[in-house]
């Protein structure tokens, strides 16, 4: 999957209604080309239906090409629905694409048999009971020799590397609020990725 942000950039709520209609384009577009689109996060804007922010999940074939479209400036041309008489026509908001944290399974776990070492009585050091664990993906290894069972210790292997996973992604998941509220706070006014025009908000060639 991955995660593309649509963002207000902090511009007027004529910005904001250009974020909600983006997504009604960006659901058309989706469609047409066999992507599925979810909501991840939002954060509205100060009128109904607008946002200050999008965070959608992209899944298909074609996920990464359509999220290309979509990153960087892009600019909404179209007369304030909000403020008539308003002489300003340009509002400029922004897409970034983002990679979503990878998340465990089972096949990626490589295990090995061991005989347990150091204390705990005869039976401890007699049987191969001992397990090591390595997570492919990420390189975590932990060595479980607590349980008298190589069932039970493959089990308890499992869940300490579930653990320094659950806190590898919560710091990824950090950095990643960061880089978004970083992206929020700096897209350039100025050429546009990708141009729309009207209240229709339709695509210019």
């Amino acid at each position: 999957m991955i995660l593309l942000q649509l963002s207000s950039a902090q511009g007027p709520a004529e910005c904001e209604l250009a974020v909600a209609k983006a997504w009604q384009r960006l659901d058309l577009e989706a469609e047409a080309e066999q992507v599925r689109i979810s909501l991840v996060e939002s954060e509205p804007g100060a009128r109904r239906g607008s946002y200050k922010s999008l965070l959608l999940g992209l899944d298909g074939e074609r996920a990464q090409s359509l999220a290309r479209r979509w990153s960087g400036t892009l600019l909404w041309v179209c007369k304030s629905p909000c403020r008539p008489g308003h002489k300003r026509k340009n509002w400029f908001f922004a897409g970034q694409v983002f990679t979503a944290p990878q998340q465990r399974r089972d096949s990626e776990v490589r295990f090995e048999t061991m005989r347990a070492s150091g204390p705990g009585g005869q039976h401890v050091n007699t049987t191969d009971s001992a397990v090591r664990a390595t997570h492919l993906a990420s390189g975590i290894s932990v060595k479980v020799q607590s349980e008298r069972s190589q069932h039970d210790n493959r089990r308890m292997a499992l869940l300490l590397i579930e653990q320094r996973l659950a806190a590898l992604e919560q710091a990824a998941q950090s950095d990643l609020r960061l880089q978004r509220r970083d992206f929020h706070h700096g897209v350039e006014r100025g050429n546009p990725q990708r141009s729309f025009v009207g209240t229709g908000f339709m695509p210019q060639p």
